[in-house]
């Protein structure tokens, strides 16, 4: 265990979303921390301050630590191992292609890039989110691959950050969890000695063991998915009603059993986590043979997946059920606000699907138009909601910036072709549209 006569000296390996926010809240911690990423061009922008993506905050946090010396980045494996005392893998796990389950490439090149170099005592910790029983196996490849031997320790502590949140959520979350094999003297120390500050704030902590604590953030994402689903399936129900989705979400809200954070019916859930957390979860039950365990994810997913489908037929019937030539502004890009982030965005994927239908669409994000130009190239574009709307027969609102709740209904007026809206989101002010002289539609509701 590293002397507390200097501080912790910590790498974080992957500097993509997750790693570049824990290497910057490791430093504001107090610690010194050695970011490791393969790519030389990222590496590169890190360490003059700058971060290839956005999240509130994050830019001047690491700026402030690259500047004082405390954080800093390189490509070199060796160097992080003489480095460092504990050893973050933050790399990611995405789907694989054609399949449901999760593609661990990058997780076991940590171990294999990493584990050779450890010529003294070290802990590695793992925070990504992985299938059930990788951590077992990932312990038993460490310990072989490093000369260091079985004092190469694994642990496991998974992230639960939101986008547009990473640094609250890191510097302040709801809880801890520590995975340990029970094998590793020591490791719930170091540990414990790089979160000491929120632990003394309070954080509660769960130590646990390596399957429960793998399965936390799965069951997490889970739990979050067939909540988002659940508030969606009633919009349908209630579509087919004539019940309004927005109350009953309300009155469900009361009931202190259920709450309402997550509850509000829209476009659906998609980002990097949710929707291949969900199918990989399924796909390791397989493996497990108790699949039928999570039968239901399927229909959560596919509740999901309807959304859009149901969001690009109301825009076909304000389009007068055909959308050839017709043009559609369609607000928001990123898969949510305050972010960047355009995988598996719902709001790009209506977008394309309207343009494949033959409508003319046009785009606007406050943030995310860089990266869906890169995705999307045949869209249009626009430099903001305005001119997106320019001559559009409708408004599509599917991201929920609040830049777009403070446009004024009335003085947009002009600039469309017609005044109709669908709010794809369900938090625009509908009798404030409806006053203003627009046709408003939103998901589950009259």
């Amino acid at each position: 265990m590293p002397t507390q006569s200097r501080p912790l000296r910590i790498t974080v390996i992957g500097t993509g979303y997750l790693g570049a926010t824990h290497a910057a809240c490791m430093a504001e911690l107090g610690h010194e921390v050695l970011g490791v990423d393969v790519d030389p061009e990222k590496v590169a922008e890190l360490q003059a301050g700058r971060v290839p993506f956005y999240e509130p905050g994050l830019e001047e946090l690491l700026a402030k630590h690259v500047a004082t010396g405390r954080l800093r980045f390189t490509t070199s494996y060796q160097e992080a191992a003489e480095f460092g005392d504990i050893h973050f893998s933050c790399v990611g796990t995405p789907q694989k292609k054609g399949e449901s389950g999760a593609d661990l490439r990058y997780v076991d090149a940590v171990i294999d890039s990493l584990a050779p170099h450890l010529t003294r005592p070290a802990l590695v910790v793992g925070k990504s989110t992985v299938p059930v029983g990788t951590a077992a196996r990932l312990a038993e490849r460490l310990a072989e691959l490093a000369p260091v031997g079985a004092d190469a320790q694994l642990a496991w502590n998974p992230e639960f950050l939101r986008e547009g949140f990473a640094i609250e959520d890191t510097l302040g979350p709801d809880r801890l969890v520590f995975g340990l094999s029970g094998q590793e003297p020591g490791a719930e120390q170091r540990l414990r000695a790089v979160y000491a500050r929120l632990l003394e704030a309070g954080v509660p902590l769960v130590v646990t063991d390596f399957p429960t604590a793998e399965l936390v953030k799965t069951a997490a994402n889970a739990f979050l998915a067939t909540k988002i689903s659940f508030i969606n399936a009633m919009a349908e129900v209630c579509e087919a009603s004539g019940a309004d989705v927005s109350l009953l979400s309300t009155s469900l809200s009361y009931d202190s059993r259920i709450g309402g954070r997550f509850l509000n019916a829209g476009l659906g859930f998609g980002g990097g986590c949710l929707p291949k957390d969900i199918r990989a979860f399924m796909a390791r039950a397989g493996e497990l043979g108790v699949d039928q365990a999570l039968t239901f994810l399927r229909e959560v997913d596919s509740i999901n997946m309807r959304r859009r489908d149901r969001v690009v037929e109301l825009t076909r019937e304000h389009c007068d059920g055909s959308l050839l030539g017709r043009r559609v502004a369609v607000w928001g890009a990123a898969f949510k606000p305050d972010s960047d982030d355009i995988r598996d965005s719902p709001a790009l994927n209506v977008a394309a699907r309207l343009q494949l239908l033959g409508a003319e669409v046009t785009v606007y994000d406050p943030k995310a138009m860089d990266n869906a130009r890169k995705m999307y190239p045949t869209l249009a574009y626009a430099d903001s909601p305005v001119g997106a709307a320019h001559r559009a027969d409708v408004i599509l609102h599917l991201t929920e910036w609040q830049e777009f709740r403070a446009i004024d209904p009335v003085a947009l007026l002009p600039t469309v072709a017609r005044p109709r809206i669908i709010d794809g989101r369900n938090i625009l002010d509908r009798e404030r549209w409806r006053e203003a002289g627009w046709t408003y539609r939103a998901l589950g509701r009259p």
